[in-house]
């Protein structure tokens, strides 16, 4: 059974601003800090005059607290939730994996890229000083710091080395030579559809040549099609394609010309559209694989209709055992006089579609290629519009790189050239059957290899160890043979399968991760969403990107954003690892930084970027470090230090979304040290201040009333009496499940069952309550509403609020500017909806774009009926008054909303009324914003009331 978690890490977990800081992190990097940075946090002799007394704790504790099952030096082991490495003790596993389920973490779908790293398990322990060696060297490599000879990350390059016999043809022309620039080639670049971004840059003309200078073009692979040049009259087709999903089948040996046939797989979890291919040959039907799912797609309503009949034959075998297997299907279409004209003509627009779609596919490309023009498409945007954000050395990394990524498996001395590039400048380093690996390097390799191939490997060799089935089992017979060299034959045998391995270095890692970051401008997206995009399970909306001003002005820009980055990451770790010495640091130097940053430019000023460009500074990372560790202050009841940080944050950051938290937690903490004339003149400023709104700006209301009764203040503030306002109560009673304290409520519900407070309440007014329906929404149903009926607002054409194709909302959709920029199209959209278009509009909206990602819409949990029934209920004028509301400050009023939202139909004319309920169980209270939600719908006319569950008295 697991230990439990300590008190400190549970509380670490339910920090105020922690989710958050994650949040802004997204995937933590791998790689150690840069020397300069381990320098400031890891230092032995760092410490601050107010923190003095803690500096003792030194930095044996780096590693967070020992246990039972193994220190420091244990070995590390990947968390099966998140993927991170963390130390293999019991305590550390279990700790962290508390810590990953409660935060909700899931291992992210990631696609086999040049990117996609495998990695070794690692031996060290946390970060120690001995990685600040030569850190002044260090410090002037900035953004690539790091020894280029260690931690690196191996990957297998076993499709690169393709055979000749490809069908393909690749033009490439070198940008070196005298070559077209980027912006010129990039029909020949990058497919049609790899979803590069329509972008107006304005600045960029000079980045477009000068990052065409080190970039080659690559052309895409023909296809070869049998088939007459009338063919959409042609009954007779030949489709050169492959079988894939080779490696989830059991071993078969297969022949050059052996027959095969293809038959439906309708009952397939992932594919409705999946096409086996079997052995002709085989009474039982043997199973080889499946062909691609492009050709699928088309292929599986001809097959379910009959219309089509397909055979063919094994057209080449592969180099490796479980590698795609070249084929040819020969497609005849059947004919049948007894269909009726309908049939027919529905039938033949499936086979135009088929021939349309075999035209103009290739899909005897390898698995691997889309892959890499989908990095291709990442890198060529970077270089393009962010050039000047990269020194020389960054520069001549990425043009080799960004060949290795561009060439055509056929061209294999391109690649060997390409790559030996990278070899000799010490980016990677290169293992092919020729070498004999050194034992760390063989483990690094092995760790390449899945399960299934170092058993087949092991069948290979002459002692059969075939009776090891778990991954460490298999690895450490594997090593154990190459050690002791019993088994000379052991490398090539593990090249056959792997092809040639290249080990990344760390200077290499932390380049390409922040092309992704640049790409997407988050830390959590990454390659994986252009294949969620390629397998259709994500579909981004359709906009323009016109970018006029870039994010990052200077190369030090984003040197000062990545380290905040670092910063915030390093502290995320030491609360993991309850090293609250190393949160301190943390918390230390976010402040020493914040304190000595420039001051904020004026955007006001016609050339400068806007000011929803914020996010990506600096001093905005590091506020987030300071509200975390303010929390941290309070839980340790270091009011004075919480004091003083809270002060720092509110004089640098002056239109922070945070004020009116930091604020209020300002106030609170002097009257917890015994100052309340400077706690009420706190709560006094804030309540004027124009950016603390909503729930924070009603909490310091009532703090000023509740401080400032004489003798400290005479006279009563004009917003006293909204305040004193009656808000509707309904009481119901529950017979309670549970009565533990913390937990949450369970009650008996009218039907007998289980159910939570808002389900109980729910069955409430459903029966008793007035024959209501309802859902339990917490306000996403408002959300919902709120972009599909500001779909073409939202997604309207506006100057740097798009970046690319892969973002759900644009960059100022949470800030003031979203209404400033947008205030004619809003409301022109809410005249619609006042006059009483809303249905209408939401219907249409719903229809076109179902299934596109946007921002606060949830296709699932809210159905067509419910959504329609709400803004039939609500009418055009309360809906507009509410959606104008959000427009104009999403972020402040996209929480808090009551937890029911109810309607009933009048009449059968479709006449309805809507009513919002916020639900509280026993001993729960309004919280501030909840209750500054009640009051604007008040205001708005919405019939809206409190629901106050309380227990079965014992006399009943």
């Amino acid at each position: 059974m697991a230990p439990s978690r300590p008190p400190t890490a549970l509380a670490g977990a339910m920090l105020t601003g922690r989710e958050s800081l994650a949040r802004l992190i997204g995937r933590r990097r791998r790689s150690p800090l840069p020397a300069p940075l381990a320098a400031a946090l890891l230092s032995p002799s760092h410490s601050t005059p107010h923190q003095a007394d803690d500096a003792g704790a030194g930095e044996a504790a780096a590693a967070g607290p020992s246990s039972s099952g193994g220190g420091a030096g244990a070995e590390r082991v990947a968390c099966p939730v998140c993927g991170e490495f963390i130390p293999g003790s019991d305590y550390c596993v279990n700790t962290h994996l508390d810590i990953c389920l409660s935060r909700g973490a899931k291992r992210k779908l990631t696609q086999s890229s040049l990117l996609d790293f495998r990695f070794s398990k690692k031996t060290t322990a946390e970060p120690t000083p001995d990685i600040l060696n030569n850190s002044d060297e260090a410090e002037n490599k900035g953004l690539t710091d790091g020894d280029v000879s260690t931690d690196r990350e191996l990957s297998s390059m076993n499709g690169v080395t393709g055979s000749p016999k490809d069908s393909g043809t690749t033009s490439l022309t070198g940008c070196l030579h005298g070559s077209p620039g980027i912006s010129k080639t990039l029909n020949t670049c990058i497919p049609s559809n790899a979803g590069l971004p329509i972008i107006k840059n304005a600045e960029n003309d000079d980045a477009v040549e000068k990052a065409s200078s080190c970039l080659l073009s690559a052309g895409t692979t023909s296809v070869s099609i049998d088939a007459c040049p009338d063919a959409d009259s042609s009954t007779t087709v030949a489709v050169d394609t492959v079988i894939v999903g080779r490696r989830f089948r059991e071993s078969f040996e297969l022949q050059e010309g052996m027959g095969i046939t293809v038959v439906r797989d309708p009952q397939n979890a992932k594919d409705p559209d999946a096409v086996k291919v079997l052995y002709a040959g085989s009474d039982c039907g043997q199973m080889l694989g499946y062909l691609p799912r492009e050709l699928a797609k088309v292929l599986a309503p001809l097959l379910d209709t009959h219309f089509m009949e397909c055979e063919g034959f094994v057209a080449g075998l592969p180099e490796q055992q479980l590698d795609n297997v070249p084929i040819q299907l020969t497609c005849q279409k059947c004919e049948n006089d007894n269909q009726n004209y309908e049939d027919l003509r529905y039938q033949q627009s499936l086979w135009e579609n088929f021939l349309g779609v075999v035209r103009n596919g290739n899909f005897q490309q390898p698995s691997g290629a889309r892959y890499q023009a989908n990095f291709n498409t990442m890198l060529l945007d970077v270089m393009t519009n962010h050039t000047h954000l990269f020194s020389d050395t960054e520069t001549s990394f990425l043009g080799p790189w960004f060949r290795l990524s561009s060439i055509s498996y056929c061209e294999i001395s391109d690649v060997e050239h390409a790559a030996m590039e990278l070899k000799l400048a010490g980016y990677i380093d290169m293992f092919s059957g020729t070498d004999v690996p050194f034992e760390h390097d063989m483990k690094e390799i092995l760790n390449v290899l899945s399960v299934p191939e170092m058993k087949e490997i092991l069948k290979e060799l002459p002692k059969d160890n075939t009776n090891c089935t778990r991954r460490h089992e298999l690895l450490s017979t594997l090593l154990s043979m190459h050690n002791n060299g019993t088994c000379t034959v052991l490398p090539k045998r593990i090249f056959k399968w792997t092809g040639t391995c290249i080990r990344v270095s760390n200077m290499a890692d932390e380049l390409l991760w922040l092309v992704q970051r640049l790409f997407f401008l988050n830390g959590d997206q990454d390659l994986s969403s252009f294949l969620l995009v390629d397998l259709g399970l994500v579909k981004f909306p359709d906009y323009t990107c016109s970018v006029v001003h870039r994010i990052f002005q200077e190369r030090n820009d984003l040197l000062q954003y990545e380290e905040a980055i670092r910063v915030a990451q390093f502290m995320d770790e030491s609360l993991d690892n309850d090293n609250m010495e190393l949160v301190s640091r943390c918390t230390d130097l976010s402040e020493n930084r914040l304190c000595t940053s420039l001051k904020e430019e004026d955007s006001s000023l016609a050339d400068s970027p806007p000011s929803f460009y914020s996010c990506f500074s600096s001093t905005w990372i590091y506020s987030k470090i300071l509200t975390l560790g303010v929390s941290v202050y309070e839980r340790e009841r270091r009011y004075a230090d919480a004091i003083r940080t809270l002060k720092i944050l509110l004089s640098k950051v002056a239109s922070g979304r945070r004020r009116g938290y930091w604020t209020l937690r300002l106030s609170i903490d002097l009257e917890h040290m015994g100052r309340p004339n400077e706690s009420l003149s706190i709560a006094e400023g804030g309540v004027t201040d124009p950016w603390i709104r909503a729930g924070s700006k009603i909490a310091l209301q009532k703090r000023a009333l509740r401080l400032g009764k004489p003798p400290r203040r005479w006279k009563v503030p004009s917003y006293a009496d909204s305040l004193k306002r009656n808000i509707k109560e309904v009481n119901i009673e529950g017979r309670p499940l549970n009565c533990e304290i913390g937990a949450k409520n369970v009650f008996y519900g009218y039907d007998g069952d289980r159910c939570g407070v808002e389900q109980l309440a729910l069955q409430y007014y459903a029966d008793e309550g007035g024959g209501w329906q309802g859902t339990h929404s917490e306000g996403g149903i408002w959300m919902t509403i709120f972009g599909l009926l500001m779909w073409d607002v939202i997604f309207s054409e506006v100057c740097d609020v798009f970046h690319s194709k892969f973002q759900t909302a644009p960059l100022d959709f949470e800030t003031d500017d979203f209404y400033k920029s947008r205030k004619d199209l809003i409301e022109a959209q809410l005249k619609r909806i006042q006059d009483g278009m809303a249905e209408e509009m939401l219907i249409s909206s719903w229809e076109l774009h179902q299934g596109t990602s946007c921002k606060g819409v949830n296709w699932d949990r809210h159905p067509m009926a419910d959504v329609r029934a709400v803004v039939a209920g609500v009418g055009g004028h309360r809906l507009a008054l509410l959606l104008r509301h959000l427009a104009l400050d999403y972020r402040s009023w996209s929480s808090g909303m009551p937890d029911l939202l109810l309607w009933h139909f009048l009449d059968e004319r479709g006449g309805a009324e809507a009513k919002l309920v916020e639900v509280k169980g026993p001993k729960d209270k309004l919280s501030e914003q909840q209750r500054a939600w009640i009051f604007v719908l008040m205001d708005f006319g919405f019939d809206v009331e409190v629901c106050k569950v309380s227990l079965v008295s014992k006399r009943r």
